[in-house]
């Protein structure tokens, strides 16, 4: 029987300027797209679609420090890098800005429960 694998992340990481700040145990990603309907005079139906701006927004879960950083203000944040390794590629989101921040605070747990978002480009390496 053959068997089939499905690409997960193995190493989610938030970084600024290639330097590692934290890691990231999960991630939600949606990206929207524009889209508009070409019209002609007297047509029922729409004759073309167009495709217009992306928005990525991500949403990161269970934000942790990298050993030896000590405490990050991840309020100041901005203009940061999100890095998903994959087996086959590596997925970075750049010039993100938060939009939301959810703490969770309780003992020995240095991390952000949540945090959303938005990034201004998407590739793929």
């Amino acid at each position: 029987m053959a068997s089939i694998t499905i690409p997960t992340g193995k190493d989610i990481s938030i970084e600024v300027d290639g330097k590692r700040l934290a890691v990231v145990q999960g991630c939600t990603v949606r990206t929207l797209r524009e889209t508009k309907s070409v019209e002609a005079f007297g047509s029922e139906a729409p004759v073309a679609t167009v495709g217009g701006k992306l928005t990525h927004t991500l949403e990161l879960k269970k934000i942790v420090p990298v050993n030896g950083l000590g405490s990050i203000d991840f309020y100041g944040l901005q203009n940061f890098t999100v890095v998903i390794v994959k087996p086959d590629c590596r997925i970075v989101y750049s010039g993100c800005e938060w939009s939301s921040i959810g703490e969770a605070l309780s003992l020995n747990t240095p991390c952000i429960e949540t945090m959303q978002a938005v990034a201004k480009k998407r590739m793929v390496l």
